[in-house]
């Protein structure tokens, strides 16, 4: 097998594509052949020791994939070689072959394409638990996202509009918001980079012009920085601000704010939540799913990429010139 190895710390440029061991799937795991693979932001941060898991080198990142079972352990019952499978593989999955835990695969449903597969879970789980679990998100609300052309960004769009809710999408650039527009957002408001003090009051004014007096009432923020307060500001009495993602840099939030709105501030691990609630994470995906099927959310591929080709697709993600997803893939 082949994989986008990291030897060492550091950015995309340190990733070696390399030959590997082929595993052999253990008592309870399953030998899968990747045939995609979704790109995500913690990806960059992995390779540089900066995420919350360290997985031991030489590894390769990687923490969605698509593929096919090709051989099972002994104890697995619920797959067999030729099924279709897609997991959260934590690491790993910028390779030809990786080995996971049956428990952990879920069966890709029969219209789904291998890409979409790739490009599911990550940010659909996410936005879901996020919006649905710890935004409690309803009908007729005002929801704002930041960051809303990203991956989890744009799977939020659609989560927001199948529950009816009314969405503003926040975005670096006017192309940007066209694509939001497109996904289904009710209105768009454009940031700057590194917004000063003054770009940062003009931004909030922004928000409080779309959401009305009322305020906005779940705030999705996937992106942290100097963006965070001005949004908060915006927030709605009793409002739900959803700490998702930090790639602007972790916020210093005044506590004199949630005291004034009367707001929660809610933190968004997903990854945790799915290892300490798993049956909850399958009727998440079962969810999903049936939104897949209705064509009430699909993946927005940005583009796809020979797997070999995962440094430099990560390179254009740490650079935020990703609109959606991007995918990895194998030849078949």
């Amino acid at each position: 097998m082949h994989a986008m190895l990291s030897i060492t710390p550091g950015g995309p440029e340190t990733l070696e594509w390399a030959e590997a061991q082929t595993p052999e799937s253990g008592p309870s795991q399953i030998l899968v052949a990747i045939r995609a693979a979704g790109v995500n932001y913690p990806d960059t941060l992995m390779i540089r020791d900066l995420y919350q898991f360290k997985p031991p080198r030489p590894f390769a990142p990687g923490g969605e994939i698509a593929g096919v079972v090709v051989s099972t352990g002994p104890e697995v019952t619920d797959f067999a070689v030729g099924d279709r499978v897609m997991a959260l593989s934590g690491h790993g999955g910028f390779a030809t072959h990786i080995c996971i835990d049956a428990a952990d695969a879920l069966r890709i449903p029969d219209a789904m394409p291998d890409t979409d597969a790739a490009a599911f879970v990550f940010t659909y789980g996410t936005s879901y638990h996020a919006l649905m679990e710890r935004g409690v998100l309803r009908s007729g609300e005002t929801v704002l996202i930041l960051g809303a052309a990203g991956g989890v960004g744009t799977a939020a769009i659609q989560i927001a509009k199948a529950v009816g809710a009314r969405v503003i999408a926040a975005v670096s650039d006017a192309g940007k918001a066209e694509v939001c527009k497109a996904l289904g957002a009710d209105d768009t408001v454009i940031y700057g980079r590194n917004p000063d003090k003054e770009e940062q009051i003009s931004f909030s004014r922004n928000i409080k012009a779309l959401a009305g007096k009322a305020g906005v009432d779940v705030i999705y923020d996937a992106v942290g920085g100097s963006y965070a307060e001005p949004a908060l500001r915006a927030i709605a009495w009793q409002g739900r601000y959803l700490v998702v993602g930090f790639p602007a840099g972790i916020p210093k939030i005044p506590l004199n704010l949630p005291l004034l709105k009367g707001c929660q501030i809610v933190g968004v691990f997903w990854g945790a939540a799915v290892e300490r609630d798993p049956k909850g994470h399958q009727a998440n995906m079962q969810a999903l799913f049936d939104l897949y099927a209705s064509g009430q959310v699909k993946p927005l591929i940005h583009a796809t990429h020979p797997m070999k080709d995962a440094a430099k697709v990560l390179e254009e993600m740490q650079n935020r010139q990703v609109m959606g997803k991007v995918v990895m893939v194998n030849d078949q």
